[in-house]
């Protein structure tokens, strides 16, 4: 017989396991971006302050690094909801 499953832990391990699934699509296209880049852009860098993959790779590091709050962050959300909880009982 299974012992049943604690309902808490795999929706954090849910988290943890789509935050890894969006970081190996966040390196794998970056890198793409980047060596499109290098093949496109790199004979004539000079004329380039900045090489344009650095815009999609800090928007998408933005919301990868919220991400990686959700999924791996110290917030005890059990805890909060608890504490919720025990406010509504005292109204």
């Amino acid at each position: 017989m299974e012992t049943p499953r604690n309902e808490f832990l795999w929706r954090k391990a849910k988290k943890r396991a789509s935050f890894k699934m969006h970081l190996s699509a966040y390196l794998v296209v970056n890198a793409g971006l980047w060596l499109l880049w290098l093949a496109t852009t790199f004979p004539n860098y000079g004329d380039n302050f900045l090489p344009w993959p650095v815009f999609p790779m800090l928007g998408w590091g933005i919301g990868l690094s919220m991400h990686y709050i959700g999924a791996y962050g110290n917030l005890d959300e059990k805890g909060l909801a608890e504490r919720e909880y025990e406010k509504l009982l005292r109204q």
